[in-house]
């Protein structure tokens, strides 16, 4: 799950409905009241010359909001299956491919890659990319880095995605 879309009055999230929090948080009707904390962490860089978004899954879902800020970049998503591809319709300028095809086939030279999806897809990307910018998926479960619930091992080292992602950078 996900923010996908933000307005001056409304959020909106992508979800994949996978078990009994997701379905609760699914059967949410518009004009009910939630407690949101956020957002936590580190956002992309907007300070890109030539944007190319690449995303996996339901790691597509900050990408509509961020098309938007980069005046619609062209982006590449994957998914597992034609359903789950239906999601690309909220990404403009995207170029979709569902398994067996990998994202990263569709990764060209020379551009600013910004990336979210599964892990292996995104340790795929830094092997082709090793300057994209990176945001790792992981459960938060308090969001101020004390419980290391949402620490993935990068490059030997814990990084609490709450409070240094979700995206990371490594140097080319």
């Amino acid at each position: 799950m996900s923010l996908c879309l933000a307005t001056r009055s409304e959020l909106a999230f992508l979800m994949d409905v996978v078990g009994p929090g997701t379905a609760a948080l699914a059967g949410v009707s518009r004009g009910d009241r939630l407690n949101v904390l956020g957002p936590l962490g580190n956002g992309f860089r907007l300070d890109v010359e030539r944007p190319l978004l690449v995303g996996g899954g339901i790691g597509i879902a900050p990408f509509p909001y961020l098309s938007e800020r980069l005046v619609h970049s062209p982006a590449a998503l994957g998914f597992r299956s034609k359903s789950h591809a239906e999601a690309a319709a909220l990404v403009p300028n995207a170029e979709v491919v569902v398994e067996p095809t990998f994202v990263t086939e569709k990764i060209t030279p020379g551009h600013d890659v910004l990336a979210c999806g599964p892990e292996p897809m995104l340790r795929a990307v830094r092997e082709l990319v090793p300057g994209a910018q990176l945001a790792w998926e992981a459960p938060m479960a308090c969001g101020y880095g004390a419980c290391y619930g949402c620490a993935v091992e990068i490059d030997g080292q814990l990084k609490r995605l709450c409070v240094e992602g979700p995206v990371l950078e490594r140097a080319a």
